[in-house]
Protein backbone atom coordinates (compact mmCIF):
# COMPACT_ATOMS: atom_id res chain seq x y z
CA UNK A 1 0.00 0.00 0.00
CA UNK A 2 2.76 2.06 -0.30
CA UNK A 3 2.03 3.75 -3.65
CA UNK A 4 -1.08 4.56 -1.99
CA UNK A 5 0.85 6.77 1.44
CA UNK A 6 3.55 8.23 -0.67
CA UNK A 7 0.56 9.89 -3.35
CA UNK A 8 -1.07 11.24 0.02
CA UNK A 9 1.70 12.53 1.49
CA UNK A 10 2.88 14.36 -2.08
CA UNK A 11 -0.59 16.11 -1.39
CA UNK A 12 -0.04 17.10 2.03
CA UNK A 13 3.41 18.39 0.56
CA UNK A 14 1.98 20.30 -2.17
CA UNK A 15 -0.47 22.19 -0.28
CA UNK A 16 1.46 22.64 2.93
CA UNK A 17 -0.38 20.26 5.08
CA UNK A 18 1.72 18.51 7.37
CA UNK A 19 2.57 19.64 10.73
CA UNK A 20 4.53 22.67 10.81
CA UNK A 21 2.79 24.55 8.65
CA UNK A 22 3.13 27.95 9.03
CA UNK A 23 0.88 29.71 12.00
CA UNK A 24 -1.87 32.19 10.40
CA UNK A 25 -4.26 34.54 12.61
CA UNK A 26 -6.91 33.85 13.89
CA UNK A 27 -10.06 35.20 12.71
CA UNK A 28 -11.52 38.15 14.90
CA UNK A 29 -14.97 38.54 13.83
CA UNK A 30 -16.05 36.00 16.24
CA UNK A 31 -16.08 35.20 19.71
CA UNK A 32 -14.93 31.79 19.81
CA UNK A 33 -15.48 28.86 22.83
CA UNK A 34 -14.54 25.26 23.27
CA UNK A 35 -15.52 22.76 25.70
CA UNK A 36 -12.47 19.83 25.73
CA UNK A 37 -13.16 16.95 27.74
CA UNK A 38 -10.58 14.24 27.83
CA UNK A 39 -11.44 10.92 29.92
CA UNK A 40 -9.06 8.27 30.16
CA UNK A 41 -9.03 7.05 33.77
CA UNK A 42 -11.68 4.63 33.05
CA UNK A 43 -11.30 1.35 35.98
CA UNK A 44 -9.51 -1.61 35.12
CA UNK A 45 -10.18 0.11 31.28
CA UNK A 46 -7.66 3.35 30.94
CA UNK A 47 -7.37 5.04 27.76
CA UNK A 48 -4.08 5.21 26.93
CA UNK A 49 -3.86 8.29 25.17
CA UNK A 50 -7.44 10.52 25.19
CA UNK A 51 -5.95 12.90 28.19
CA UNK A 52 -3.15 13.84 25.59
CA UNK A 53 -5.49 14.21 22.96
CA UNK A 54 -7.42 16.83 24.82
CA UNK A 55 -4.59 18.74 25.25
CA UNK A 56 -3.20 18.62 21.82
CA UNK A 57 -6.78 19.69 20.62
CA UNK A 58 -7.16 22.28 23.01
CA UNK A 59 -4.29 23.61 21.89
CA UNK A 60 -4.90 24.03 18.57
CA UNK A 61 -7.88 25.74 19.26
CA UNK A 62 -6.21 28.07 21.69
CA UNK A 63 -4.18 29.02 18.90
CA UNK A 64 -7.46 29.58 16.43
CA UNK A 65 -8.58 32.31 19.14
CA UNK A 66 -10.72 29.66 20.90
CA UNK A 67 -11.35 30.36 24.53
CA UNK A 68 -10.84 26.81 25.99
CA UNK A 69 -12.37 25.21 28.59
CA UNK A 70 -10.94 22.19 29.48
CA UNK A 71 -11.23 19.26 31.77
CA UNK A 72 -10.33 15.31 32.43
CA UNK A 73 -11.96 12.73 34.22
CA UNK A 74 -15.45 13.91 34.81
CA UNK A 75 -18.00 12.25 36.34
CA UNK A 76 -21.68 12.71 35.15
CA UNK A 77 -22.59 14.84 37.75
CA UNK A 78 -19.43 17.01 37.21
CA UNK A 79 -19.48 17.15 33.52
CA UNK A 80 -23.17 17.74 32.64
CA UNK A 81 -22.00 20.98 34.97
CA UNK A 82 -19.37 21.90 32.99
CA UNK A 83 -21.17 22.20 30.22
CA UNK A 84 -24.40 24.00 31.46
CA UNK A 85 -21.82 26.64 32.35
CA UNK A 86 -20.21 26.65 28.77
CA UNK A 87 -23.38 26.69 27.19
CA UNK A 88 -24.38 30.08 29.30
CA UNK A 89 -21.39 31.40 27.72
CA UNK A 90 -22.03 31.05 24.35
CA UNK A 91 -25.67 32.00 25.01
CA UNK A 92 -24.16 35.25 26.22
CA UNK A 93 -22.03 35.82 23.20
CA UNK A 94 -25.42 35.81 21.18
CA UNK A 95 -25.32 35.06 17.49
CA UNK A 96 -21.43 35.96 16.70
CA UNK A 97 -20.72 33.04 18.66
CA UNK A 98 -18.42 30.18 17.39
CA UNK A 99 -18.84 26.90 19.71
CA UNK A 100 -16.69 23.76 19.48
CA UNK A 101 -16.39 20.67 21.17
CA UNK A 102 -14.23 17.69 21.65
CA UNK A 103 -14.68 14.71 23.79
CA UNK A 104 -12.40 12.08 24.22
CA UNK A 105 -13.16 8.77 25.48
CA UNK A 106 -15.35 6.11 25.45
CA UNK A 107 -18.40 6.13 23.66
CA UNK A 108 -21.53 3.86 23.39
CA UNK A 109 -24.69 3.33 21.16
CA UNK A 110 -27.88 1.94 21.74
CA UNK A 111 -31.06 1.51 19.54
CA UNK A 112 -29.80 4.04 17.17
CA UNK A 113 -28.75 6.67 20.48
CA UNK A 114 -24.84 7.64 21.25
CA UNK A 115 -23.92 8.21 24.58
CA UNK A 116 -20.35 9.30 26.67
CA UNK A 117 -19.53 6.94 29.63
CA UNK A 118 -18.06 9.37 32.31
CA UNK A 119 -15.18 8.33 34.43
CA UNK A 120 -16.70 5.77 37.35
CA UNK A 121 -19.63 5.05 35.01
CA UNK A 122 -20.74 1.07 36.13
CA UNK A 123 -22.34 -0.18 32.62
CA UNK A 124 -22.71 -3.73 32.97
CA UNK A 125 -25.52 -4.30 30.12
CA UNK A 126 -28.18 -2.25 27.98
CA UNK A 127 -30.42 -1.26 30.50
CA UNK A 128 -27.33 0.65 32.08
CA UNK A 129 -26.66 3.29 29.78
CA UNK A 130 -29.02 5.39 30.20
CA UNK A 131 -28.75 5.53 33.50
CA UNK A 132 -25.19 5.87 33.94
CA UNK A 133 -24.26 7.54 30.44
CA UNK A 134 -24.57 11.05 28.82
CA UNK A 135 -26.56 10.90 25.65
CA UNK A 136 -24.89 12.63 23.35
CA UNK A 137 -28.33 14.06 21.61
CA UNK A 138 -29.02 16.01 24.59
CA UNK A 139 -25.96 17.77 24.15
CA UNK A 140 -25.74 18.11 20.72
CA UNK A 141 -29.39 19.78 20.90
CA UNK A 142 -28.89 22.17 24.01
CA UNK A 143 -25.87 23.85 21.53
CA UNK A 144 -28.05 23.46 18.15
CA UNK A 145 -30.77 25.85 19.81
CA UNK A 146 -28.27 28.40 20.75
CA UNK A 147 -27.94 31.23 18.22
CA UNK A 148 -24.21 31.13 16.50
CA UNK A 149 -22.43 31.75 13.95
CA UNK A 150 -21.05 27.50 13.82
CA UNK A 151 -21.10 24.66 16.03
CA UNK A 152 -18.49 22.20 15.68
CA UNK A 153 -18.82 18.63 17.29
CA UNK A 154 -15.84 15.81 17.12
CA UNK A 155 -16.66 12.75 18.73
CA UNK A 156 -12.86 11.03 19.49
CA UNK A 157 -15.59 8.29 21.29
CA UNK A 158 -15.38 5.11 19.11
CA UNK A 159 -12.95 2.55 20.94
CA UNK A 160 -13.89 -0.66 22.09
CA UNK A 161 -14.86 0.02 26.41
CA UNK A 162 -15.33 -2.81 29.25
CA UNK A 163 -19.32 -1.61 28.91
CA UNK A 164 -22.14 -4.01 28.34
CA UNK A 165 -20.54 -7.74 28.77
CA UNK A 166 -24.11 -8.98 30.67
CA UNK A 167 -27.05 -9.34 28.72
CA UNK A 168 -27.34 -8.54 24.83
CA UNK A 169 -24.32 -6.58 23.22
CA UNK A 170 -23.89 -3.00 22.63
CA UNK A 171 -23.73 -2.42 18.54
CA UNK A 172 -20.04 -1.08 18.34
CA UNK A 173 -18.79 2.19 17.64
CA UNK A 174 -21.22 5.01 17.29
CA UNK A 175 -24.86 5.11 15.22
CA UNK A 176 -24.56 7.17 11.94
CA UNK A 177 -26.61 10.93 13.29
CA UNK A 178 -27.58 13.81 10.90
CA UNK A 179 -25.99 17.01 11.72
CA UNK A 180 -28.12 19.88 12.83
CA UNK A 181 -28.46 23.20 10.84
CA UNK A 182 -25.23 25.09 11.17
CA UNK A 183 -23.61 22.66 12.66
CA UNK A 184 -20.75 20.23 11.43
CA UNK A 185 -20.02 17.07 13.76
CA UNK A 186 -17.42 14.49 13.15
CA UNK A 187 -16.65 10.92 14.36
CA UNK A 188 -13.06 9.26 14.90
CA UNK A 189 -14.37 6.52 12.78
CA UNK A 190 -16.62 5.25 10.41
CA UNK A 191 -20.45 4.67 12.12
CA UNK A 192 -20.10 0.94 13.93
CA UNK A 193 -16.81 0.62 13.62
CA UNK A 194 -14.16 0.86 16.54
CA UNK A 195 -10.62 2.38 16.16
CA UNK A 196 -7.60 0.26 17.31
CA UNK A 197 -6.30 0.71 20.09
CA UNK A 198 -3.51 3.96 20.07
CA UNK A 199 -0.13 3.69 19.92
CA UNK A 200 2.91 6.36 20.97
CA UNK A 201 1.40 9.75 22.87
CA UNK A 202 -1.17 11.05 20.51
CA UNK A 203 -4.03 9.08 18.72
CA UNK A 204 -3.72 9.38 14.74
CA UNK A 205 -7.20 11.30 14.83
CA UNK A 206 -6.43 13.89 17.34
CA UNK A 207 -3.19 14.12 15.85
CA UNK A 208 -4.54 14.47 11.77
CA UNK A 209 -6.69 17.42 13.34
CA UNK A 210 -4.22 18.96 14.53
CA UNK A 211 -2.26 18.85 11.47
CA UNK A 212 -4.85 19.90 9.50
CA UNK A 213 -6.72 22.63 11.83
CA UNK A 214 -3.45 24.52 11.72
CA UNK A 215 -4.18 24.91 7.81
CA UNK A 216 -4.67 28.73 7.02
CA UNK A 217 -7.51 29.58 4.74
CA UNK A 218 -9.52 25.81 4.70
CA UNK A 219 -13.28 26.04 4.99
CA UNK A 220 -13.84 23.59 8.03
CA UNK A 221 -15.29 20.94 5.86
CA UNK A 222 -12.34 20.70 3.60
CA UNK A 223 -9.99 20.22 7.22
CA UNK A 224 -12.08 17.13 8.05
CA UNK A 225 -12.04 15.74 4.57
CA UNK A 226 -8.64 15.83 4.85
CA UNK A 227 -8.76 14.78 8.75
CA UNK A 228 -10.00 11.50 7.33
CA UNK A 229 -7.49 10.81 4.52
CA UNK A 230 -4.45 11.64 6.81
CA UNK A 231 -6.00 9.17 9.43
CA UNK A 232 -6.33 6.85 6.78
CA UNK A 233 -2.61 7.22 6.01
CA UNK A 234 -1.72 7.04 9.10
CA UNK A 235 -3.39 3.51 10.32
CA UNK A 236 -2.62 2.20 6.87
CA UNK A 237 -6.25 1.63 6.16
CA UNK A 238 -7.24 0.35 9.39
CA UNK A 239 -9.21 3.44 10.21
CA UNK A 240 -11.64 6.12 8.15
CA UNK A 241 -12.68 8.86 10.12
CA UNK A 242 -16.58 10.49 9.34
CA UNK A 243 -17.82 13.94 9.17
CA UNK A 244 -21.10 15.93 8.26
CA UNK A 245 -21.39 19.44 7.60
CA UNK A 246 -24.13 21.74 7.23
CA UNK A 247 -22.02 24.92 7.73
CA UNK A 248 -23.41 27.77 5.70
CA UNK A 249 -21.61 29.75 4.57
CA UNK A 250 -18.29 28.10 4.81
CA UNK A 251 -16.36 29.02 8.07
CA UNK A 252 -12.59 29.07 8.58
CA UNK A 253 -11.07 28.54 11.92
CA UNK A 254 -7.59 30.26 9.97
CA UNK A 255 -7.21 33.10 7.85
CA UNK A 256 -4.03 33.17 6.31
CA UNK A 257 -2.22 35.61 7.10
CA UNK A 258 -1.68 39.50 4.68
CA UNK A 259 0.56 38.56 1.94
CA UNK A 260 0.90 34.65 2.75
CA UNK A 261 -0.11 32.00 0.12
CA UNK A 262 -3.60 31.26 0.15
CA UNK A 263 -5.53 27.48 -0.43
CA UNK A 264 -7.71 28.69 -3.22
CA UNK A 265 -5.19 27.19 -5.55
CA UNK A 266 -5.44 24.17 -3.50
CA UNK A 267 -8.68 23.78 -2.49
CA UNK A 268 -9.34 24.30 -6.72
CA UNK A 269 -7.06 21.88 -7.88
CA UNK A 270 -8.45 19.26 -5.09
CA UNK A 271 -12.51 20.39 -6.54
CA UNK A 272 -11.03 19.35 -9.71
CA UNK A 273 -9.88 15.96 -8.79
CA UNK A 274 -13.21 15.28 -6.75
CA UNK A 275 -14.91 15.80 -10.29
CA UNK A 276 -12.63 13.55 -11.76
CA UNK A 277 -14.45 10.02 -12.55
CA UNK A 278 -12.61 7.43 -9.73
CA UNK A 279 -11.58 4.92 -13.21
CA UNK A 280 -9.38 7.80 -14.74
CA UNK A 281 -7.01 7.63 -11.49
CA UNK A 282 -4.66 4.84 -10.84
CA UNK A 283 -4.78 2.53 -8.26
CA UNK A 284 -3.24 4.10 -5.42
CA UNK A 285 -4.91 7.28 -6.32
CA UNK A 286 -7.96 6.17 -6.75
CA UNK A 287 -8.28 4.87 -3.40
CA UNK A 288 -6.94 8.46 -1.98
CA UNK A 289 -9.83 9.79 -4.08
CA UNK A 290 -12.32 7.55 -2.79
CA UNK A 291 -11.71 7.99 1.18
CA UNK A 292 -11.39 11.33 0.58
CA UNK A 293 -15.14 11.31 -1.32
CA UNK A 294 -16.66 9.10 1.75
CA UNK A 295 -19.57 7.84 0.02
CA UNK A 296 -21.46 4.71 -1.26
CA UNK A 297 -21.07 5.50 -4.42
CA UNK A 298 -17.20 6.70 -4.68
CA UNK A 299 -16.05 3.01 -3.03
CA UNK A 300 -18.37 1.28 -5.56
CA UNK A 301 -16.85 3.03 -8.24
CA UNK A 302 -13.18 2.09 -7.19
CA UNK A 303 -14.53 -1.78 -6.53
CA UNK A 304 -16.15 -1.32 -10.25
CA UNK A 305 -12.62 -0.10 -11.06
CA UNK A 306 -10.15 -1.65 -9.93
CA UNK A 307 -11.43 -5.42 -8.24
CA UNK A 308 -8.14 -7.06 -7.63
CA UNK A 309 -6.45 -3.61 -6.40
CA UNK A 310 -4.16 -4.35 -2.76
CA UNK A 311 -6.68 -1.73 -1.49
CA UNK A 312 -10.30 -3.15 -2.99
CA UNK A 313 -10.21 -5.60 0.87
CA UNK A 314 -10.02 -2.40 2.86
CA UNK A 315 -12.80 -0.30 0.36
CA UNK A 316 -15.17 -3.75 0.29
CA UNK A 317 -15.19 -3.17 4.61
CA UNK A 318 -16.30 0.29 4.46
CA UNK A 319 -18.38 -0.02 1.57
CA UNK A 320 -20.02 -3.01 4.21
CA UNK A 321 -20.37 -0.87 6.98
CA UNK A 322 -21.69 2.28 5.65
CA UNK A 323 -24.24 0.04 3.84
CA UNK A 324 -25.26 -1.41 7.46
CA UNK A 325 -25.11 1.39 9.29
CA UNK A 326 -27.75 3.38 6.39
CA UNK A 327 -29.96 0.19 6.55
CA UNK A 328 -29.92 0.11 10.63
CA UNK A 329 -30.87 4.36 10.74
CA UNK A 330 -33.65 3.76 7.79
CA UNK A 331 -34.90 1.24 10.22
CA UNK A 332 -34.61 3.08 13.32
CA UNK A 333 -36.67 6.06 11.93
CA UNK A 334 -39.72 3.85 10.73
CA UNK A 335 -39.46 2.17 14.15
CA UNK A 336 -42.45 -0.11 12.91
CA UNK A 337 -42.08 -4.11 13.15
CA UNK A 338 -41.84 -4.48 9.41
CA UNK A 339 -38.21 -2.04 9.25
CA UNK A 340 -36.89 -4.17 12.13
CA UNK A 341 -38.02 -7.50 10.44
CA UNK A 342 -36.42 -6.26 6.96
CA UNK A 343 -33.57 -5.11 8.68
CA UNK A 344 -32.95 -8.67 10.32
CA UNK A 345 -33.72 -10.63 7.14
CA UNK A 346 -30.72 -8.61 6.09
CA UNK A 347 -27.91 -8.30 8.66
CA UNK A 348 -29.06 -11.56 10.93
CA UNK A 349 -25.63 -11.41 13.06
CA UNK A 350 -25.15 -7.63 11.89
CA UNK A 351 -23.87 -5.11 14.25
CA UNK A 352 -27.44 -4.00 15.77
CA UNK A 353 -29.16 -6.72 15.01
CA UNK A 354 -29.79 -6.79 19.27
CA UNK A 355 -31.03 -3.59 19.07
CA UNK A 356 -33.37 -4.30 16.42
CA UNK A 357 -34.69 -7.35 18.52
CA UNK A 358 -35.13 -5.05 21.50
CA UNK A 359 -37.26 -2.92 19.98
CA UNK A 360 -39.26 -5.47 18.25
CA UNK A 361 -39.30 -7.08 21.57
CA UNK A 362 -40.63 -3.42 23.21
CA UNK A 363 -42.94 -2.86 20.25
CA UNK A 364 -44.88 -6.50 20.28
CA UNK A 365 -45.41 -5.84 24.03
Amino acid sequence: MGGMFRFVAALFAAFGLIAGAPAARAQTAETRFAFVIGNDGYDGAPLATAANDAGLVAETLRGAGFDVTGARNLDQDTLRAAYREFLEKVAAAGPGAVAAIYLSGYGLQVEGENYLAPVGARIQRDADVPLNAIRLSDMTRSLASLPARAHIIVLDLAHAGPFGKLGQPLAPGLALVEADPNTLIAFNAASGVYAPPATGDYGPYARALAEMMRVPGLPLDEVFARVRTRVAELTRGAVVPWHQSKLDPAFRLLEAAPGAPTQEIATRDFSAARAKPIREFSAAEAYAAALDRDSIAGYEDFLAAFPASPYAKNVRGILAAQREAQTWRRSAGANNPNAYWSYLRRYPKGPHAPDARRRLARLTA
